[in-house]
C-alpha cells in the first residue's frame, strides 16, 4: 500500500485510543500489516541502495533521490491528507502517532537493509510472507491503484460516520 494509506488508516486504528498513546502507536502498526495482506500495487523502489530485496551498497545517485522524493511526497500526503480529514476529531497527537506507527514498517524495511539482525529479520520476513497476495498486481498498477483508492475512501467513509 502507499504510505498515505497507511497513514490514513493508522490514524483510524490509533483514534480507538486517543488516551493511550503506546497502544494507539501498536494499532497504527498492525495496521500496516493487516491491511498490506490485501492485494494492492506498490510503486516500483528504483534504488538497490534502499530495496530491502537487494540492500546493496549505499549510493548516492539519482534513482536514490528520485526514491527520496516519491517516498517522502508519499508520507508527506498522507500526513496531510490524515490531517485535513481527522482534524476536527482527534488531537494532534493522536493524528501523528498513527501516521506515524501506520508507515513505521516500511522504514524498518531499509533499516533491515543496513542491519540484517533481529528484530528486523523476523519483521522482514513476516512483512515480505503478508505482501505476497500482491504479487498478482504487481503489473497491474492501474488495477491495484483504483482498488487501494476504494479500500481508502470506505475506510474513510466508515472512520467518519
Amino acid at each position: 500500500m502507499a504510505l498515505l494509506t497507511h497513514a490514513v488508516v493508522g490514524v483510524v486504528a490509533a483514534s480507538y485510543f486517543p488516551d493511550k498513546p503506546f497502544i494507539a502507536f501498536v494499532a497504527a502498526f498492525v495496521s500496516h500489516f493487516l491491511i498490506d495482506a490485501i492485494p494492492h500495487w506498490d510503486y516500483p523502489i528504483r534504488s538497490d541502495s534502499i530495496n530491502p530485496k537487494v540492500g546493496s551498497k549505499f549510493i548516492f545517485d539519482k534513482a536514490l533521490f528520485l526514491d527520496a522524493v516519491t517516498i517522502s511526497a508519499d508520507a508527506l500526503l498522507g500526513l496531510a491528507l490524515a490531517w485535513i480529514l481527522f482534524s476536527q476529531t482527534q488531537s494532534l497527537l493522536t493524528i501523528l502517532i498513527g501516521v506515524f506507527g501506520g508507515i513505521f514498517p516500511d522504514p524498518l524495511q531499509f533499516a533491515y537493509t543496513r542491519f540484517r539482525h533481529e528484530p528486523l529479520l523476523t519483521i522482514q520476513r513476516f512483512h515480505e510472507w503478508i505482501h505476497e497476495p500482491s504479487a498478482i498486481l504487481k503489473n497491474r498498477p492501474l488495477i491495484g491503484i483504483v482498488t487501494q483508492l476504494f479500500f481508502l475512501i470506505g475506510v474513510v467513509a466508515i472512520a467518519t460516520n
